[in-house]
């Protein structure tokens, strides 16, 4: 009998305590700040990764985890894509190398207009394509002897571009001397050559012949 009075008091007591606590304002203060709805966290955000849930403005564990293997992957992809460039150029370096082309002064030619067969991807069957690498780091400052009629570039180990070479280049098509200097020369650059400097010691050299 004593319990089930208990029990019935507590009864009131919670049910009391949550009727007062349901119909009471916030308590204000002098130094009570209203915070603007627009800067706090919902509960629940809808993203291209899926809902990520709160609890009074702190992650849940589900969240955390989606958060963490979003970051992991973007990270991931970002790598990829910066990365990929320089292995691309790797691959042309290597490949050419092994076809013989392994100094300043050899280059590959192509001896006839490209077809289908050759795996490239942007190649065209209307010029003669030359390449081949510099060694700036070897060979130290190199001088480039353009004959006229060229189109070429210059690019760097990165595969991000250093200069233009024949129609597009310094010398407009008519050919001349190009002096490729390594990353941080600081010597003396004489006169007569149409100068550009490299971000790096390798550089890749390709050409389209007219």
């Amino acid at each position: 009998m004593i319990a089930k009075s208990l029990s019935a008091a507590l009864g009131v007591l919670v049910a009391t305590w949550a009727t007062v606590h349901a119909n009471a304002e916030t308590p204000a203060f002098k130094m009570t700040t209203d915070i603007p709805e627009a800067i706090t966290t919902p509960d629940d955000v809808e993203t291209s990764i899926g809902t990520l849930r709160f609890f009074d403005g702190v992650p849940t564990g589900d969240t955390v985890d989606a958060l963490y293997d979003y970051v992991d992957r973007a990270r991931a992809v970002h790598a990829y894509v910066v990365g990929l460039p320089l292995v691309a150029m790797r691959a042309l370096y290597v490949g050419g190398k092994a076809a013989g082309s392994d100094a300043a002064n050899q280059f590959l030619i192509a001896d006839k207009m490209l077809d289908s067969m050759p795996l490239v991807l942007t190649a065209n069957t209307s010029t003669l394509y030359t390449w081949g690498f510099l060694d700036l780091e070897r060979d130290g400052p190199t001088v480039i002897d353009l004959p006229p009629g060229m189109l070429g570039v210059l690019n760097d180990a990165a595969f991000r571009y250093v200069a233009d070479l024949g129609v597009a280049g310094q010398d407009r098509g008519e050919g001349g001397k190009y002096l490729v200097l390594p990353p941080g020369f600081e010597g003396d650059v004489p006169d007569g050559y149409f100068t550009v400097q490299s971000h790096t010691n390798t550089v890749w050299m390709f050409m389209r012949g007219f």
